[in-house]
């Protein structure tokens, strides 16, 4: 038992009224105090991070689908769905800025948005503006427009043939389906143009027709309706002079002009080589003898399509050959060398021990023909007798109507 004397006075611990509570003083607040968390904290604290979580969520989700968006609007605006249309001209003119060659590409459907293009331009090398023309489709790559653009116009082709015996109206619309930028009307425009050189065409004549060469040719992207048809006038010139055309008054006693005549008709006439020298002979002979060349061709000439021969035969025109003596006023297609090579080297006339020139007033000489073979080949008489013949057989043989 501790004796009483010893044990340490009591202390009486003094009440103080304005006594104030303490962080510590409420374990609920710990956690704020840098103690331990306790069971009613921990609630609020993940509710408030699940909340933020939510938020950055649908964040993250909604920036994915804005961005995706965009990303599939701008690869269908650079390459579009679908098939690519056929194929249209374009036209760079000179001056022509970015701005303003992407605009036109969208209003002339060949791309959705100038805006892109210029975009895509810009990240991809840009492009060299050259003036001229450009075959262009439309729903294709921008990359692809931006590449045939970026082609200088004069060193992109498009193969056009002419064949022998084309008329000027049949040029003009080859030249419009083969380079799909010149249209039919540009091209009998130029035709017209008097700025074309035509050394063989005579004062007067207004006309190409039968002075332009039938070839093949390359039409550059930047060339004009005009330039084709200076260079297919100038190639007619180059071939009928190596053919011996300027001495065509020397050689058969007629004018260049009125050779090249003759060898449009030979041209339209003529089915195989062989017989475009002897159809030039009888043309020079029935000229020479004052009687109507009868070419039925020439009746053709800027006729309706579909108009019948009979009916053609009697209506009164400068190509009716048939009604009218001499030579028609121009040519009536495009002669090739060929042509133009029999209307200079005429065949000589047949020889009087031929069978044809029997019993044959002198001097026996070529002036008939008419269809002989589903070939094309020809059968000539030197009497009206001898070519009635020909004729029945030609009827007989299916060749005639």
């Amino acid at each position: 038992m501790i004796d009483p004397l010893l044990r340490p006075p009591r202390v009486e611990r003094d009440v103080v009224d304005d006594w104030r509570e303490d962080p510590w003083d409420d374990p609920r607040r710990l956690n704020d105090a840098g103690g331990a968390s306790t069971d009613i904290a921990e609630p609020v604290s993940l509710e408030r991070f699940r909340d933020v979580l939510r938020l950055v969520s649908v964040v993250v989700v909604a920036l994915t689908l804005l961005f995706g968006a965009v990303g599939w609007w701008y690869l269908r605006q650079v390459n579009p769905s679908g098939e690519a249309a056929a194929t249209a001209t374009f036209t760079i003119n000179q001056g022509d800025t970015l701005s303003e060659v992407s605009q036109r590409l969208e209003d002339q459907g060949f791309i959705s948005s100038a805006g892109v293009f210029r975009w895509y331009v810009a990240r991809n090398g840009g492009i060299e503006l050259e003036p001229g023309f450009y075959s262009l489709r439309a729903k294709t790559h921008m990359g692809d427009i931006m590449a045939i653009l970026n082609t200088p116009p004069s060193i992109t082709y498009s193969k056009v043939t002419f064949p022998e015996g084309f008329t000027i109206a049949q040029i003009a619309r080859r030249l419009e389906e083969k380079t799909k930028r010149m249209t039919e009307a540009d091209v009998l425009a130029a035709v017209a143009d008097p700025a074309i050189v035509a050394n063989f065409r005579p004062d007067g004549v207004s006309s190409l027709e039968g002075l332009l060469f039938p070839d093949t040719y390359l039409v550059s992207g930047d060339e004009t309706p005009t330039q084709v048809i200076q260079r297919m006038v100038t190639l007619m010139e180059d071939v009928a002079r190596e053919e011996g055309l300027s001495d065509a008054q020397s050689k058969v006693g007629y004018s260049p002009y009125k050779v090249l005549i003759v060898a449009s008709m030979i041209e339209r006439e003529a089915k195989i080589d062989e017989d475009r020298a002897k159809i030039a002979r009888v043309i020079y002979n029935r000229l020479e003898a004052g009687m109507p060349l009868q070419i039925d061709a020439t009746l053709y000439y800027g006729a309706p399509e579909g108009a019948s021969f009979a009916d053609l035969k009697a209506v009164e025109g400068p190509y009716n050959t048939y009604l009218k003596k001499g030579l028609p006023p121009t040519p009536i297609a495009s002669p090739g060398r060929a042509s133009i090579r029999a209307a200079l080297n005429p065949a000589n006339n047949p020889s009087s021990s031929d069978p044809l020139c029997a019993k044959t007033p002198k001097p026996c000489r070529y002036l008939y023909y008419v269809l002989a073979d589903a070939d094309g080949r020809h059968a000539f008489a030197a009497t009206l007798a001898q070519h009635e013949a020909n004729v029945e057989a030609a009827r007989a043989a299916g060749l005639l109507p």
